[in-house]
């Protein structure tokens, strides 16, 4: 074994011998899944876990708008955006102008798409039409398939137009003359997406099967994949003719049934799904959808602001945790299909083929990812939107536009000069000591890196946490300024220089947490009684609670029975055996930090002021003690809890706990007769029972060694320490009789006492 092979192991003993808050924690983060949760400003993040300056992502347009539902772009760099729940259509051009082009008389634009000729052709719900918009925004009534939703819009090489609809699930072709007809019945409730592959052939993905059509001809279809989610979401044709492929959990008609918004005189329910299509050349450009149905006009109600719920994916129900939101497929030339993707957590919205990879953009935070040829996803970039829903290539640049208030984004090519990254807000547990922050990253000439800090007492970031520290940047270790406090974020700025960018390898963050202290939570006391025969040696003592033995010895003075005064009647009670308690005291004791602990056990007698000490350094979590060290009372313990095993004593924490007051009696209750009387064939025998300990609770007597029948006292309950009971025999025969009389106190000690009745 080599030295530094001991060096290691040895390293790696010491550290498992360490206790928890005995020493530093520190927050270590390299991986991929410790830093996707942070926030990503123009830095990328690759599946190995290495963050580095990722390509500038700037705002282009904001339309203001509740919603954008879809997108088209013309072939020279100007795009348009449908908006929801207003119906606007907004030009915006190359060099980031915009103006309102169309204001359509329906409250939805689920589809836009450019035609050949340049002409803008919009797909509107509820009670879906297709318009003509000229160059100068002016529309004119192009189709009406009697439908109540256009999802989809696509044009053929042909120059018909193809309609995506719901909720019937049907397409529609539409020659230029705007004379349309039934082209395909998918049976299914929405055409989501259109698309044309590369031989001309018309691609239809449906909700709720997720079933991808490939129709050749009016009324015939070939199913290239049944989809194992509900809704293919969107579709895109690569030069290659590869066929890619996003599905989802989410169903449109699902989607149908949260409760509705009104706009104008129209209900509208969630709306999720916008389709948008351009077919130009070998491969069809295409956006996806967010469907869900309106309902039909209610005269009467009154305009109201978009609900929140219009941005969510098309699932009505949460999925279940754990359970595949969404995936990517690939269908290669010859059909067949590979699964590229798939995410328990995320929604993919839009596709994008590009030379570098497959770029995809999901719900969480409006992120945009890369895969490349090997299958390797690459976060590059996040908009921090809702959702990010639409991909448009112009070739110099990506075009990314989110859906709520929707906002037009542009993603460069080439890397920002300076990216941002905050880590997700890391929670102690309590109230730390900040040490230092040290890094791992590569820096090449040119580049610059630094890291800052804060810290607060609330879960998330607000007025009260601190500012940013000043910068940190010794990697080795710099010394964190941010106050004391329960929670910290760190951020880091990466700067990049023409040729090169810095790229973070792992953060580790020092911190000592606040001892927590120990609490007792609970304290049980049982006792449980034994009897052991005093002439027994080495014999098992009898089972717990067995009743002991006892020798009862009574006198009669041979007087008459019918006598008023019987004379003298002794009753002798002694113990064959000895009956004792074993007291037992269990708690339960928890730490904060896991430390281990050592208990002190103290106990208390009623009407005392001064605790005593049973015993110390108890590290099992009972203790059990013989009764017959204490005498007949009321007690109470206190149980002391100390992390001291795993603190210094300075900062060691201690908790105790006190019992509920709880009663040692080992003797029995003493019975004494007091008067026998007959007459005839009936007989009263009076006793007494006493016990100097604890209240008595049950009596019963017995006649001639014959059952036990219980019997109350004479004033009618057993609540005393001290009572008489009064027992009539009837129908007595002639001849001698015992009386017995078996009293037992709240311990369970049972004492006796006889009558001999003539």
């Amino acid at each position: 074994m080599t030295r530094v092979l001991r060096r290691v192991l040895l390293s790696a003993v010491l550290a498992a011998q360490v206790l928890p808050g005995a020493g530093t924690a520190v927050w270590d983060m390299s991986t991929y899944k410790d830093f996707i949760g942070g926030v990503f400003h123009n830095v990328s993040l690759s599946r190995e876990g290495r963050l580095t300056v990722g390509p500038e992502l700037k705002t282009v347009f904001a339309s203001e708008q509740p919603l954008l539902w879809s997108l088209a772009p013309a072939p020279d760099g100007t795009v348009y955006l449908g908006t929801g729940h207003r119906g606007r259509v907004f030009r915006v051009a190359r060099d980031g102008t915009s103006k309102l082009f169309w204001e359509a008389p329906e409250p939805e634009i689920f589809a836009l798409v450019v035609a050949p000729d340049g002409s803008l052709y919009a797909g509107t719900s509820p009670d879906g039409k297709v318009y003509r918009l000229n160059a100068s925004g002016q529309a004119t009534e192009f189709f009406k398939p009697e439908t109540k939703y256009i999802w989809s819009l696509a044009f053929g090489r042909d120059g018909s137009l193809y309609v995506g609809t719901g909720d019937r699930g049907k397409i529609f072709r539409v020659d230029t003359a705007g004379k349309g007809e039934l082209y395909y019945d998918t049976k299914q409730s929405h055409v989501t997406t259109l698309a044309l592959d590369r031989q001309g052939a018309l691609l239809a993905g449906t909700d709720p099967s997720a079933i991808l059509y490939r129709v050749t001809a009016k009324d015939k279809a070939f199913v290239l994949y049944d989809a194992p989610l509900a809704e293919i979401r969107a579709l895109q044709v690569a030069p290659d003719g590869a066929i890619y492929v996003a599905a989802m959990g989410g169903s449109a008609a699902r989607a149908a049934q949260p409760a509705a918004t009104t706009v104008g005189d129209t209900i509208i329910p969630p709306l999720i799904q916008s389709i948008t299509v351009t077919a130009t050349g070998e491969a069809a450009q295409q956006q996806l959808p967010k469907p869900e149905p309106p309902k039909p006009a209610v005269p009467g109600t009154s305009p109201a602001t978009p609900a929140a719920t219009a941005a969510q994916p098309a699932s009505a129900a949460p999925p279940t945790p754990g359970t595949q939101r969404s995936a990517l497929f690939r269908i290669a030339p010859d059909d067949t299909v590979e699964t590229l993707w798939t995410s328990t957590e995320a929604n993919v919205y839009a596709l994008l083929p590009q030379k570098a990879g497959l770029l995809f953009s999901t719900d969480d935070k409006g992120r945009i990812f890369r895969l490349d040829a090997a299958r390797q996803v690459t976060l590059v970039a996040q908009t921090g939107e809702e959702e990010t829903a639409r991909l448009v290539d112009l070739g110099d640049a990506v075009l990314a536009a989110t859906s709520s208030l929707g906002k037009l984004y542009r993603l460069g090519e080439a890397p920002a000069a300076v990216g941002t990254y905050e880590a997700q807000v890391r929670d102690t547990g309590t109230i730390s000591r900040w040490g230092k922050l040290s890094w791992k990253a590569q820096t090449p000439s040119g580049t610059a890196l630094e890291f800052s800090t804060r810290a607060g007492n609330s879960s998330k970031p607000d007025a009260t946490w601190s500012d940013w520290s000043p910068p940190l940047r010794n990697p080795d270790g710099s010394a964190i300024a941010s106050p004391t406090a329960r929670f910290i974020q760190w951020r880091a700025e990466l700067r990049g220089a023409r040729d090169a960018a810095p790229v973070i390898e792992s953060v580790s963050l020092a911190y000592l947490p606040q001892n927590a202290a120990p609490v007792v939570k609970s304290i049980l006391v049982t006792s449980t009684q034994t009897a052991t025969s005093r002439a027994a040696t080495g014999a098992a003592p009898p089972a717990a609670s067995a009743p002991a033995d006892f020798t009862v010895t009574v006198t009669d003075t041979g007087a008459a029975s019918t006598s008023t005064n019987p004379g003298t009647i002794s009753t002798a009670l002694s113990r064959g055996s000895t009956q004792s308690q074993v007291t037992s005291i269990s708690w339960q004791a928890e730490d904060p930090d896991g430390d281990k602990l050592i208990a002190k056990v103290f106990f208390r007698g009623e009407g005392e002021n001064a605790w005593k000490l049973i015993k110390e350094n108890v590290t099992d979590s009972y203790l059990n003690l013989d009764a017959d060290a204490l005498a007949d009372g009321v007690y109470q313990v206190k149980v002391s809890v100390s992390d001291s095993p795993a603190n210094p004593p300075a900062t060691a924490r201690e908790a105790e706990l006190i019992s509920d007051p709880f009663l040692i009696d080992n003797t029995p209750p003493v019975v004494r007769v007091t008067d026998v009387a007959r007459t005839g064939n009936r007989a009263v025998a009076r006793f007494q029972a006493q016990d100097a300990a604890s209240m008595l609770q049950r009596a019963e007597y017995s006649v001639n060694a014959g059952p036990w029948v219980p019997v109350y006292p004479d004033d009618g309950i057993l609540d005393s320490k001290s009572e008489t009971f009064t027992i009539t025999l009837e129908n007595l025969a002639a001849g001698e009789h015992l009386v017995t009389l078996r009293v037992a106190d709240r311990a369970g000690n049972p004492g006796l006492g006889k009558a001999v009745v003539r």
